[in-house]
């Protein structure tokens, strides 16, 4: 268990970085971003998979088409949603917003798993509540500023943009844990090479089709296919593609595998905290009072769960 608490605690690390990607490179549309990414990962997957081959000729069709559906929405539209909403509304509240993952998936797992794995009521009540106030503690310094009196409609628009990213993911979460545990002949591996694998066409569709479809809808300045700093961000996608979408995958795959759902949710809460982190150091600002509590009402919440999960686990 305490390897699998490591390894859940690494991948949140990596995940963390994607808060900063959308702060780097702001004139690139979040589709550009997110398929340029996956692009990344895809290629980075090839020779791992190459070498993994004999394993994955094992997995089955149903296997593929699993990972197609994991890959579409808990990477594509998950990251498209989360970096647009960034981009809208900032670090803090997105990382806010994607901060009740871990509340979600606990809450989720309570109602959908047997007796003898559920929560004591109480725990989940106080944890939402600690969880809620957290938030809004945190939106409540964001709401102060000039930005949101300015940009209400798109205020609204990366808020809804944030809660699709966490609906998108929590599905993920939950279905690629579901598939490891019933799958544990699979290696952790194998299966995150799957996922690259399959990411790289369905990215490259995506990329190929924003540049020649819809470059009308992009600012005449932006010059595709790889923007006014092609060096920088073809970098970049290769850093997040690699830390973020692979390494990130790889240790995520191997906690699932190796923890209990009530026990790993809460542990998303990780991406969060490192998100916030990196932005405070990217600004070179301290975060506001009203964050602060917000943060730690958000791992107290957290904190409850995965006490409590400890012990019956």
């Amino acid at each position: 268990m305490i390897l699998g608490i490591a390894f859940a605690v690494i991948s949140g690390l990596l995940w963390g970085l994607i808060f900063i990607g959308p702060l780097l490179i702001p004139e690139y549309p979040s589709i550009l971003q997110a398929s340029g990414r996956y692009i990344a990962f895809g290629l980075i997957s090839l020779p791992l998979s190459w070498y993994d081959r004999a394993r994955l000729r094992k997995l089955l069709l149903k296997d593929w088409l699993e990972a197609i559906k994991l890959v579409l929405t808990g990477h594509l539209v998950y990251y498209t949603c989360l970096t647009s909403a960034i981009q809208r509304i900032g670090v803090p509240i997105s990382t806010a917003i994607i901060g009740t993952l871990p509340l979600m998936l606990t809450v989720t797992t309570h109602i959908i798993s047997p007796n003898e794995q559920k929560l004591p009521n109480h725990t989940l009540l106080i944890s939402l509540f600690l969880m809620g106030t957290g938030l809004l503690c945190v939106n409540i310094s964001e709401l102060r500023s000039e930005f949101f009196i300015l940009n209400i409609w798109q205020y609204a628009s990366g808020i809804i943009l944030a809660i699709v990213s966490v609906l998108c993911w929590a599905w993920y979460a939950l279905r690629n844990a579901h598939w490891l545990k019933t799958h544990p002949h699979n290696k952790p591996m194998t299966w995150a090479n799957a996922q690259g694998m399959v990411t790289l066409p369905l990215s490259c569709l995506v990329y190929f089709f924003v540049c020649i479809c819809c470059s009308d809808l992009i600012q005449d300045e932006f010059s595709l296919p790889f923007g006014p700093r092609p060096i920088f961000f073809i970098f970049l996608m290769v850093l997040i593609g690699f830390c973020c979408s692979w390494l990130g995958t790889f240790f995520w795959n191997e906690a699932s595998q190796r923890l209990p759902t009530t026990l790993i949710g809460p542990l998303i809460v990780v991406e969060t905290v490192a998100g916030l982190m990196y932005s405070c150091i990217h600004q070179q600002l301290w975060p506001s009072p009203l964050i602060l509590i917000g943060m730690f009402l958000l791992i107290s919440g957290v904190t409850c769960i995965m006490q409590i999960c400890k012990n019956t686990h």
